[in-house]
């Protein structure tokens, strides 16, 4: 629990003290927020964010490093490559974030890497991991995912092996990289307002935090008593007490990122954050094995894109109708006249009431095996 704790707080103190000094070297570089015109947004007000300071999801990546690190050592936990995998996503994916934000702040137009690049990038992160995930067993065979699907843990009948070694691989690392890709996009969809992307992570990371930690305490191994009274409500999934003090170093640096981003932002999180949000996520559902389970605890990273995909199928099949007045949903809302910050507090009020059912949809399976 030290851990836990000493994690978490030293990442606070890192963002929300250290925020105005990266602040003030982003203003000296000229990393500033490009806004798009105001005839091609259809939102005038959005105009006067130009210039915020950007890429400001670097300065949360760097404190969850610190707060991980400081935090497993003052326990006495080293790093696990759980820990380590979690840390390769969110800084990878942010590294393909920052790459398309530099771009966009260098030639001060709102067009930075292509749809496909920025997919390619993605997958070059998350093919690795997938690999790594599924090495590196411990002294009793278990490694850091499994080649199931999962909802509460792992569907018996959902396996990619069971389809051939090649094959099998194949299919499993076209699965992680689809889960990264579906959720660093989804958050940076709904990165749209201030404030708005972060306090819905922590939600979501927040209950992740917490899946990890009970499934720590009804480990398979370690209490084999447990273990024989508990039969198949125990959880195989190896280093979740890392999984815990990452994520809830991750919880505790996007709080104190909070703090300056809120509505008016001081700073915005840009690509680079939005993207590391969405690795950490994508990260902790597979190596939690709850990767559906996170279409309800991240549920509320799923609402942004899935408007735009029903605005576009909608305006499609009627020919030009749309089915709001601007996708993603947040600006559509905008559009009707809602003030941002009603939009943001009502969604984090959505994040956390889907995180909650998240947790309580997984506490309700572990009852059912008790």
């Amino acid at each position: 629990m030290r851990s836990l704790l000493t994690a978490a707080a030293i990442s606070l103190a890192f963002t929300l003290f250290l925020t105005p000094v990266f602040l003030r070297l982003f203003r000296r570089w000229g990393w500033g927020q490009v806004i798009r015109t105001p005839d091609d947004i259809r939102n005038p007000s959005h105009g006067a964010k130009r210039g915020t300071a950007t890429m400001g999801g670097t300065i949360f990546i760097v404190g969850t490093v610190v707060g991980y690190l400081i935090g497993c050592y003052t326990g006495n936990n080293p790093p696990t490559i759980s820990g380590i995998l979690v840390i390769w996503m969110m800084v990878g994916f942010g590294v393909v974030g920052f790459i398309d934000d530099f771009m966009k702040v260098r030639s001060q137009r709102s067009l930075g890497l292509s749809g496909w690049r920025k997919i390619l990038g993605q997958v070059l992160v998350a093919v690795p991991f997938a690999v790594t995930a599924l090495s590196f067993p411990n002294a009793i065979g278990q490694t850091p995912a499994s080649a199931y699907v999962s909802l509460f843990r792992d569907i018996p009948v959902l396996s990619f092996m069971a389809l051939g070694v090649i094959a099998g691989w194949i299919l499993y690392t076209v699965w992680v990289s689809f889960i990264g890709v579906a959720f660093s996009n989804g958050v940076n969809v709904t990165d749209g307002l201030d404030g708005l992307a972060t306090g819905a992570g922590i939600f979501v990371v927040g209950a992740y935090a917490l899946i990890a930690f009970w499934q720590f305490n009804q480990a398979c191994w370690g209490n084999e008593a447990l273990a024989a009274s508990l039969q198949a409500a125990c959880y195989p999934t190896r280093d979740p007490f890392d999984l815990a003090i990452v994520s809830s170093s991750f919880v505790g640096a996007l709080v104190g990122f909070l703090w300056w981003n809120a509505p008016k932002a001081k700073v915005f999180m840009g690509d680079v954050g939005s993207m590391a949000i969405g690795g950490v996520i994508a990260a902790m559902a597979i190596l939690t094995r709850t990767e559906l389970l996170a279409l309800v605890v991240a549920g509320v990273f799923v609402i942004g894109p899935g408007s735009v995909v029903l605005q576009r199928v909608y305006f499609k099949l009627t020919r030009g109708k749309r089915l709001f007045l601007m996708s993603p949903f947040h600006h559509h809302l905008e559009m009707r006249g809602w003030p941002e910050i009603t939009i943001v507090v009502r969604m984090w009020v959505i994040a956390g009431i889907l995180a909650i059912a998240g947790i309580g949809l997984f506490y309700v399976e572990w009852l059912s095996h008790t």
